[in-house]
């Protein structure tokens, strides 16, 4: 057998997030799911706080009902566990990895161990599900093609990364079974708070130290020099990240935390610390594919239990498609005004912000949103944008171009006969607050107002003679909506990993904005 027959449906391993509190311990252990069987019914629909009632049953049920994926627990054992002969356990499905259990004045000591262990416990799991299932003649998949996915919440998703990364911990036979990992609102770059910023590496009160970045470094198996963002020894491709950016539901302390960690954040980990990057097959730097949705750390507008993350989770998993958005930022003019000012020998500074959301066609949600009045729009500085000494030509800095959205898409979702799969993404970047030897420059301001936006669709139809396998059109919202009616010709990525073409930008009047919408696709 030369692959797994099975992909992209290979057994997935939940992994929880943090508990601090022994009563916390106690209540994880008591769930056999450990909360990947909670739903909701609540849906923050607007930035204004109504709520419109959304069944979400929970990604175990819609992994389950959706994807014929099943739990392995029969008769009150958990069979992964079992030293029962005559137990089979399916290739699609969801286990539990109860690294808490240890934890438990039931179950285990009392006494949590340091995440060192839970990260080897891990790649124990991963090789007894591997032999478990591969025993099973049903299967059909031998050990050296199994894969398996990683699904995990917070701190989870560091005990993922502590036994890809570190050498010392666990197998190489286990890590190199891991196929996918997804995290939602992890802290990637530890935790930040106001007042004692990154936690400190002394508070030791239920293991909060394991964000400590100097604690971090340590168990990923990196410098105390180097940044914990950075993912080594796994592709940084391969790992998803979901961000949360909805902090005021999140009402864990009483709401101190979601105080602590600020507007920009989920109400424990902010957006700047809950992404990964690392070196890419051609050895430049690569950020990890992201989303950004309006949910909070956990709750009833929690980011594990919604509806858009179970939908980046799947399409991450099992889609066929990756298509990247990326702005090139060439020039941005001031207003006449301003322009007048500087000409004069005024200092002026502007900052800009560009938001995104991202949907697929026939959904009500977004797979991804970034929005100024939810503290998660993308920020950039002129000097970031065009670095270099002032009065003088400054280039841009393409290293600084607002990476807009990565989205998986999944050809069994469509809605179409030909298979096509298709998105829009709505961009915009916002007239800035000016100012001039260091006033505000409010002449002519209205707040909320853009410098562009477009609301752009593009559709990829399976075709196997097109470059990469698909055949792509695009359209404009305002000249034809719903419809991608617009043929584009593809070109192969520098790095030979897909294709992308690019879409002109020309706003002519002030201020205006020159550039290109970059978007690169990767067959996955």
């Amino acid at each position: 057998m030369s692959e797994n027959p099975l992909a992209p449906y290979h057994p997935i391993i939940y992994v929880r997030g943090f508990a601090a509190m022994q009563s916390e311990i106690e209540d994880t252990v008591a769930d056999p799911y450990m909360g990947f069987n909670i739903g909701s019914t609540k849906s923050r629909m607007a930035w204004t706080g109504d709520v419109k009632r959304y069944y979400f049953e929970s990604p175990l049920v819609r992994l389950m009902s959706e994807h014929g994926y099943r739990d392995v627990f029969e008769d009150g054992e958990d069979m992964v566990a079992s030293e029962r002969p005559d137990c089979e356990i399916p290739y699609r499905s969801v286990v539990i990895y109860r690294y808490y259990d240890e934890a438990s004045q039931d179950f285990g000591t009392g006494k949590t161990p340091p995440i060192e262990h839970f990260a080897q416990g891990l790649g124990e799991l991963i090789l007894r599900l591997r032999d478990k299932i591969c025993a099973n003649p049903r299967s059909g998949v031998a050990k050296e093609h199994f894969r398996v996915h990683l699904v995990a919440h917070s701190m989870g998703g560091l005990v993922c990364r502590a036994l890809l990364q570190n050498p010392k911990l666990g197998s190489a036979q286990a890590r190199a079974a891991v196929d996918k990992l997804f995290t939602y609102a992890t802290p990637h770059n530890g935790i930040d708070m106001r007042i004692v910023r990154n936690v400190p590496g002394w508070l030791s009160f239920g293991d909060a130290n394991n964000f400590n970045r100097d604690r971090m470094a340590d168990y990923l198996g990196l410098s105390s020099s180097e940044d914990v963002a950075v993912v080594k020894n796994f592709p940084p491709e391969r790992i998803f990240n979901l961000v949360g950016t909805n902090p005021r539901d999140y009402t864990v302390a009483a709401g101190l935390s979601a105080w602590g960690a600020g507007d920009a954040s989920d109400g424990l980990v902010r957006i700047d610390n809950a992404t990964t990057h690392g070196l890419g097959a051609d050895g430049k730097d690569v950020s990890s594919p992201r989303a950004f949705v309006h949910r909070s750390h956990s709750g009833h507008y929690g980011i594990v239990n919604s509806e858009e993350g179970y939908q980046n989770l799947t399409r991450f998993l099992f889609g066929a498609l990756r298509v990247d958005g990326i702005l090139d930022v060439d020039d941005i003019t001031l207003p006449a005004e301003v322009q007048k000012e500087f000409d004069a020998g005024k200092e002026v500074q502007a900052s800009y912000q560009f938001e995104v959301t991202v949907s697929v066609r026939g959904c009500q949600w977004q797979m991804t949103r970034r929005e100024v009045r939810e503290c998660s729009a993308i920020f950039r500085t002129y000097d970031e944008l065009f670095p270099g000494k002032k009065g003088t030509m400054r280039p841009p800095d393409r290293a600084r171009s607002p990476y807009l959205f990565s989205v998986f898409l999944d050809p069994s979702k469509s809605v179409k006969a030909s298979k096509s799969v298709s998105f829009a993404f709505d961009i915009k970047v916002l007239v800035p607050d000016y100012s001039v030897d260091g006033l505000l420059f409010m002449k002519r301001h209205y707040e909320g107002g853009y410098i562009m936006r477009e609301l752009i669709l593009v559709e990829a139809f399976p075709d196997a003679a097109a470059l990469g396998g698909w055949r792509i059109k695009y359209g404009y919202q305002d000249d034809n909506p719903g419809k991608a009616t617009l043929s584009v010709e593809t070109h192969a990525l520098g790095d030979g990993t897909g294709f992308g073409f690019e879409l002109a930008i020309a706003q002519k009047t002030r201020p205006g904005l020159k550039g290109t919408l970059r978007i690169e696709a990767r067959p996955v």
